[in-house]
């Protein structure tokens, strides 16, 4: 097994392992640790060997907005037909931040890929916030932020290509809120990271409509920078994991006219302070 990191702030691929082989988890799991993205390259794995996989982590959280594969209610199809124009995902955003207790991470397999494009984009909360400085650190600290799925995943999408190809459904069930840490510890590492996103957080207590706006505006611009980033260029066969407690992700929708399936699982997680 060679694990090689994308970039100096985070992510790593790793070549010749196997997800199957169960002697070979704990060192996944600790680059994981480390890297907080991870792209295992080459995967020849059944979705039942996906789930076996996801499950070493923890349990499965089931996604309530995404179509399931057939005959696996676990695992969320991610899919962009050739003749559509919406890719899911084109945000910048967390998975699952408005639930109370947030996932774990996101373990998603490539199935169909385009022949070009279709990548995904990583930032480092914990590095981003390590570049901030220490005044804004001490003023984020002990702020409390909102975050919603209700406008993103709620009846608001019903008339989106997404939800009218069935790709998205069950909009009824879009009433998470959740209050979590502007700045959260990771329940592993330690390391502190910011704990906002574009997508699904709405504002931050305490301050006003402007003032909230202005904060969160001015912390997405500071994060995007590319210092921050990696990009995961996918084959067909790649499992590529990503830490939600410590990451932003979005989806590249720039292949047009091809076809691009994945299988993502979701693992579950813990409070986060």
């Amino acid at each position: 097994m060679e694990i090689r990191p994308l970039t100096g702030a985070l992510g790593a691929e790793i070549l010749g392992a196997d997800v199957k082989d169960l002697t070979q988890f704990n060192a996944i799991q600790a680059a994981f640790a480390e890297h907080s993205v991870i792209v295992l390259r080459d995967q020849s794995i059944t979705p039942q060997d996906h789930l076996n996989f996801a499950r070493r982590f923890g349990p499965i959280n089931v996604n309530r907005f995404f179509k399931p594969v057939d005959g696996h209610p676990e695992i969320a199809t991610v899919l962009k037909e050739k003749d559509q124009k919406e890719a899911v995902g084109e945000g910048w955003h967390t998975d699952h931040s408005y639930d109370q207790i947030p996932a774990l991470g996101s373990i998603l397999h490539a199935i169909e890929m385009p022949p070009f494009g279709g990548d995904t984009l990583f930032v480092s909360m914990g590095a981003a916030y390590e570049a901030l400085s220490g005044k804004m650190r001490g003023f984020l600290d002990g702020l409390t932020a909102i975050h919603s799925s209700r406008h993103v995943f709620g009846a608001t999408i019903s008339d989106s290509e997404a939800a009218k190809s069935g790709r998205l459904f069950n909009a009824e069930a879009a009433t998470q809120d959740a209050r979590h840490p502007v700045v959260v510890t990771h329940p592993l590492s330690g390391r502190r990271g910011l704990y906002v996103n574009p997508v699904f957080t709405t504002h931050i207590e305490g301050l006003s409509p402007a003032e909230s706006d202005a904060l969160l505006q001015m912390l997405y611009t500071h994060c995007m920078q590319p210092e921050f980033q990696c990009r995961v260029r996918w084959q067909a066969g790649d499992l590529t994991m990503w830490d939600n407690r410590a990451t932003w992700h979005k989806a590249i929708n720039d292949y047009h006219g091809y076809r691009r399936l994945m299988h993502r699982v979701t693992v579950e997680g813990v409070a986060l302070s």
